[in-house]
């Protein structure tokens, strides 16, 4: 559950981050704007086909009469659409993502300097970092796809098929959003596409928490071109999270590391943490709350030299 509102929260700071640098924002609509254009044209030939689509996949109930034809090829034609809507979502973010590739790099790059210690980008050439794009998007819709035929087949089930699965769907559809979306800011990592994979199964309940309620928001006209360039920041920002940059370590952790015998002085697990360090004993002598011992010095590591036990 910590996770899962935890993914909610870094939508909400990409959008903030957008809305407090607004040239940013204007300059992420414009893939997305072009998208939309593309994708209105082709849900508007989905509308009107969806009769005659829905005729021809269920040849078997010509005969039937009414009302069960007519209940059939309704249901048919929902959750085609639905299923439209879903495979629009994913596929308007890859597509997006990939006319904005310039764009959508340039914006996550300056969330991760403003918020300090960015990666560098490897040193590709434009072209190859859009087909690399191109050939991730395709390996993830074609992972999504065959959970969307899945979901598909399962939506006939009375009444599972209206409630539950549509649930699953959306769930579904946000996780792999979200592999999507966070795919410009791993991409500068380096990480291919099924490591990627692993990392966001890895945490599933982030994953859905960050992309489901995107789904959700993108099903309203025009809301994915606002949306979008708070979407790609926000997921830069769970990357920074799910993928921390590896840092030098600290003195003390470089301490820690090393059983505590270059911890500073005066700290927790330091030689000199109760006392002043041993070094500035007397040779002859113990700690001041210990007495010293009467047997005599037999060497350089005698037991005459070290505190005693349990101090």
């Amino acid at each position: 559950m910590r996770d899962l509102v935890a993914g909610m929260r870094y939508l909400g700071k990409g959008q903030r981050w957008v809305a407090q640098h607004g040239r940013w924002w204007g300059f992420g609509l414009i893939p997305a704007l072009i998208a939309l254009v593309l994708y209105v044209a082709v849900l508007t030939v989905l509308a009107l086909w969806s009769g005659d689509i829905a005729a021809w996949a269920t040849p078997f109930a010509d005969d039937w009469g009414s009302p069960w034809q007519g209940l059939l090829r309704g249901v048919f034609v929902g959750l085609l659409f639905a299923g439209g809507l879903m495979l629009m979502v994913l596929t308007f973010t890859a597509v997006t993502l990939l006319i904005g590739d310039p764009f959508y790099e340039s914006l996550s790059e300056k969330v991760e300097e403003s918020e300090g210690n960015c990666p560098p980008s490897p040193d590709r050439p434009v072209w190859q970092e859009i087909w690399i794009a191109l050939r991730d998007s395709v390996h993830v819709l074609l992972r999504a796809a065959g959970f969307g035929i899945l979901l598909f087949v399962l939506g006939f089930v009375p009444f599972i098929g209206q409630t539950v699965i549509p649930a699953i769907g959306f769930c579904v559809s946000g996780f792999f959003l979200a592999v999507e979306l966070t795919s410009v800011a791993m991409q500068r990592r380096d990480i291919p596409v099924r490591e990627r994979l692993r990392l966001l199964r890895g945490r599933k309940a982030l994953a859905v928490g960050f992309g489901t309620p995107i789904v959700l928001l993108f099903l309203i006209p025009f809301i994915a071109v606002v949306l979008m360039p708070g979407a790609v920041a926000g997921a830069t920002l769970l990357v920074r999270d799910l993928v921390p940059d590896e840092q030098e370590p600290s003195a003390p952790e470089q301490a820690a590391g090393q059983g505590g015998a270059a911890a500073p002085y005066g700290q927790p697990g330091a030689p000199g943490a109760y006392g002043p360090p041993p070094a500035s004993f007397p040779p002859n002598q113990g700690p001041p709350q210990a007495p010293p011992s009467p047997r005599p010095q037999s060497g350089p590591g005698s037991s005459a030299a070290r505190p005693p036990a349990g101090w």
